[in-house]
């Protein structure tokens, strides 16, 4: 994107001070405990629960309605290339907070899982039932520097003694076991049995909306943080809404505003998901406006994304939820609609014009970034890699990027697992060894199969993949003994 050359010197320089100020790093994770907590970022992480990258109005949405994330995208740094490390939940869940892999992890699939079928010729890989104590994990990590640190809305690795408070958060409402949520309106436990109470969320209002509801703890939370100068401690919000996964619910009057609402191009229709996004950006706004009402902008990082793409398929009543084009496929899916998410780094302080970065990056790197702002260690082993230089509009160098992801998708999905490096994707399916190769660049759609055009090629990526699927411990997939063909 063109700017004005003395602009665009004087946001390099902001941001150059930036980091250097505050974003240094100190020798051991002992030493960041010890200087204190003057000076130290904080930070927000608002992910939302499978919102496709193309259901947002900066990323090219018409249908739905996002503005106050276009106006957070327009002061932000903008990651177009952005993956989750997973095409569904927990895995990305457990990688982003943890800076680790899935399969390194061992947390490849959503938590339990989907069970073996006989329909199915390959016996699901092991999986861990929740992230383990053992991980070190980033609110653990801030902790250990100073940081206070809540979690507020969805957790889903791992239940009674495996919950938020027991990895780092000083706080928790709304986390459990749980992939979705009891109910998205008050009262938010399960109104037939009245078992399966949201923790936290015991107390409300009829029709409370669950969205608005976390968002009002948020800013609580955050009206909490507001201390004298010098003397607040830095803090970690993980805002991890349930919006917008199904089941489909929203509020009915902005339902009414969207099935009036005649899509002008494409094939996102959805009214009940429309209203959902809405409400989403409604939360986001709000939090914006909080941290400015508070002086908090001026030292906090706030960064968005979403755990995987968008649903694209026909899973449970008023789906599919979205269409993802011009990505292929959605949530389930190792296509680019399944695993490419949107993502936004808005600065603290900064009033810059949008920098739009078109480097593959992936929610992984979201660990060591927070960790590299913040001027702290993490002192256990790490997959992702530190995008401050591309905060810094600078450059990374190029690296493969991994999926693997050895289930059976409700979605329909099949198991296999992924490299990208550059422009070309590989795609390997493990019930038949099968490949398929594509360029991205010239074809985002992955519509064109380049794998006999370019055989050397895949052949190198495909011996890079499985030299990465050895250092990482890669779970496989065997048989299943009792395989029964659907004829």
């Amino acid at each position: 994107m063109s700017r004005k050359p003395q602009n665009c010197l004087l946001v390099l320089l902001s941001l150059f001070l930036f980091v250097q100020s505050g974003c240094q790093r100190s020798g051991t994770k002992t030493a960041a405990t010890t200087s204190g907590a003057s000076g130290k970022p904080n930070f927000i992480i608002i992910l939302m629960d499978d919102l496709g990258w193309a259901d947002v109005g900066f990323n090219g949405s018409t249908y739905y309605q996002t503005p106050n994330l276009d106006r957070m995208a327009a002061r932000s740094v903008q990651f177009k290339q952005a993956y989750a490390p997973s095409p569904v939940c927990s895995p990305t869940r457990a990688s982003l907070l943890t800076g680790q892999h899935p399969a390194r992890l061992q947390i490849t699939d959503w938590l339990p899982g989907r069970t073996d079928r006989p329909s199915q010729k390959m016996l699901r890989a092991q999986l861990l039932p929740e992230l383990p104590l053992s991980a070190t994990t980033l609110p653990e990590v801030l902790k250990g520097a100073g940081y206070t640190t809540a979690h507020i809305g969805k957790w889903h690795l791992g239940g009674e003694g495996h919950g938020p408070q027991q990895q780092g958060f000083d706080s928790n409402i709304a986390g459990n076991h749980s992939g979705s949520p009891t109910n998205y309106f008050y009262p938010y436990r399960n109104r037939q049995t009245g078992k399966d109470q949201m923790p936290g969320l015991e107390q409300g209002t009829d029709g409370e909306y669950l969205t608005d509801r976390l968002t009002d703890e948020a800013e609580q939370f955050l009206a909490q943080q507001k201390g004298e100068p010098g003397l607040a401690r830095p803090f970690l919000l993980y805002l991890a809404h349930y919006a917008v996964h199904i089941p489909l619910r929203a509020k009915q009057d902005l339902i009414a505003k969207y099935q009036q609402k005649v899509p002008s191009e494409g094939t996102q229709r959805n009214a009940i998901y429309a209203a959902m996004i809405e409400s989403m950006d409604q939360s986001v706004g709000r939090i914006l406006r909080k941290l400015e009402e508070l002086g908090l902008d001026k030292n906090t990082v706030v960064i968005f994304t979403s755990d995987n793409g968008g649903l694209s398929v026909k899973e449970g009543p008023n789906t599919p939820a979205t269409s993802n084009y011009p990505l292929r496929d959605g949530k389930g899916y190792l296509y680019e609609g399944g695993i490419r998410v949107p993502l936004l780094v808005l600065l603290p302080g900064t009033r810059q014009q949008p920098f739009v970065s078109q480097v593959p990056v992936t929610l992984t790197d979201l660990y060591p970034t927070i960790l590299d702002l913040a001027g702290v260690e993490s002192g256990g082993t790490t997959d992702g890699k530190s995008l401050v230089p591309l905060l810094r509009q600078g450059t990374l160098p190029e690296r493969p990027l991994y999926w693997h992801y050895p289930h059976y998708s409700n979605q329909g999905g099949r198991p296999g697992w992924a490299i990208r490096e550059g422009d070309y994707k590989l795609i390997e399916y493990f019930e038949d060894h099968s490949q398929e190769l594509f360029n991205l660049k010239a074809d985002p759609s992955e519509q064109n199969d380049l794998l006999k055009q370019e055989p050397k090629r895949a052949a190198l990526l495909t011996a890079k993949l499985h030299t990465w699927g050895k250092e990482v411990n890669a779970q496989m997939m065997k048989p299943n003994p009792e395989y029964v063909k659907n004829e």
